[in-house]
């Protein structure tokens, strides 16, 4: 390991000293930090996301709230990482490097503190059982000098360098500046209802059926969660269904887990399939269903491999992707989804729509989605497939099918973006384009 020595005569918490006796209790609430450090390995070293990696990191823990507690250290730490390491550069005399646990350590001790409210001496008592030898010394020794010195998070967050570098690239400087404003708090919470008129009367609604809370409102407190009249779902995450509107027809939701475009669907009278290839995914689906009381068939396959039984008169392609476009609530992402992933994913969608474009029936609409803030993954991939499919074409939104403060772009196609609705909570990246086919 590198030299990475912490400055002379550290101060150390009176309630965390580094020469805790070998085999003796840890303190109080050290498991939760060490499902929160299994989190972030399993995040940055091996590309898992954060949620995915959930169950099995906090397998351990006696309860809820201690996988609560792990989540939000991890989700926290990832929110901040580049600032972070940045304040653990600054006391350490060479750098320690990335994979190093001692690092990691800090960085779980330093979001606690500096995010999360934590008192510094739990958040470091917890931290130093992580830790064994000579890292352990090494990990109260900077934690303790940055304390001593009043170390503070700056009031934006810093974007990862290479994430900073392509949304630059793509969307320009106010763009990426909006999204690290954006990742500073968590964003609110949005409702979609089955029934416009059942909208909270209080709640601020940016759409028809739609309405926004405050960030960390519990939801099943909410009036209308018991009898199912609504459902979470991001605002820019309900326009593809938005764009598909009401009919009685058939629709198909592809890649549809967890459900809300679904139950979109059904709640405007589509006689609609949901075909998703997880059966664990699938779970929230039935669930939703069932809580909701909307029905649906659900189709446990794979898009590449399934087919209907005939044409649809309308398919929403809500397709695989990096995921970059919900980096709000999601902050891994920043720090997983890299350009090898985009390119993947932009394979995978132009195949899956190519499947779809034969399922529509003529005159009938194709609606293609994904939460993902890369081009690769949404312009380029409608312009292609255009090119490709010279009898569909863009139908372009019309007034009142749009939430309040989002437009179309002059190609008719729908991007969101960071800074969007900013003053109001903004929402998420989102690619929505809709496509006709020509009538026979």
């Amino acid at each position: 390991m590198a030299d990475a020595r912490p400055p002379r005569s550290p101060a150390r918490p009176r309630s965390a000293r580094p020469d805790r006796t070998p085999g003796g209790p840890e303190p109080l609430g050290t498991a939760p930090r060490r499902a929160a450090l299994r989190l972030l390995d399993a995040v940055l070293r091996r590309g898992e996301p954060l949620e995915s990696a959930l169950a099995h990191a906090t397998r351990a823990l006696a309860g809820g709230p201690d996988r609560g507690l792990a989540h939000a250290i991890a989700a926290e730490t990832l929110r901040w990482l580049p600032d972070l390491d940045a304040l653990i550069d600054s006391a350490t005399r060479q750098r320690l490097p990335d994979d190093a646990k001692a690092r990691s350590a800090l960085r779980i001790a330093l979001a606690q503190a500096l995010g999360l409210g934590t008192p510094p001496h739990a958040a470091i008592a917890t931290v130093l059982p992580l830790v064994d030898g000579g890292p352990r010394k090494l990990v109260h020794g900077v934690f303790g000098t940055l304390m001593r010195g009043e170390a503070k998070l700056p009031e934006v967050p810093t974007l990862p360098a290479a994430v900073a570098e392509r949304w630059r690239s793509n969307w320009g400087n106010d763009v990426a500046a909006a999204a690290a404003r954006a990742i500073a708090a968590p964003p609110p919470i949005d409702l979609s209802y089955a029934d416009a008129a059942k909208v909270l009367p209080d709640a601020t609604s940016l759409a028809s059926a739609h309405a926004r809370v405050p960030a960390g409102s519990d939801v099943a407190a909410l009036p209308g969660y018991d009898a199912g009249e609504w459902w979470v779902q991001d605002l820019a995450a309900s326009i593809p269904a938005r764009l598909i509107g009401r009919g009685t027809g058939t629709a198909l939701d592809l890649c549809a887990a967890p459900g809300g475009k679904t139950l979109q669907l059904a709640a405007a009278g589509w006689q609609v399939t949901a075909v998703e290839m997880s059966e664990s995914r699938a779970v929230r689906l039935r669930e939703n269903s069932e809580r909701t009381g909307l029905s649906f068939e659900i189709a446990i396959a794979d898009v590449l491999k399934w087919s209907p039984d005939a044409p649809a008169q309308a398919v929403l392609v809500d397709a695989p992707c990096s995921a970059t476009g919900i980096f709000r609530r999601h902050p891994d992402v920043l720090h997983r989804a890299h350009g090898g992933i985009v390119a993947e994913m932009a394979l995978l969608q132009a195949r899956i729509l190519e499947r779809a474009a034969t399922w529509i029936a003529p005159g009938g609409t194709l609606v293609y989605a994904t939460c993902s803030l890369e081009p690769e993954e949404g312009e380029a991939q409608i312009e292609r497939f255009l090119r490709d499919h010279p009898d569909f074409s863009i139908r372009a939104p019309v007034d009142g099918e749009l939430p309040a403060g989002i437009a179309a772009e002059p190609e008719g196609w729908v991007r969101t973006l960071p800074g969007m609705l900013e003053t109001v909570g903004g929402c998420d990246g989102f690619f929505v384009a809709r496509v006709e086919r020509a009538s026979a």
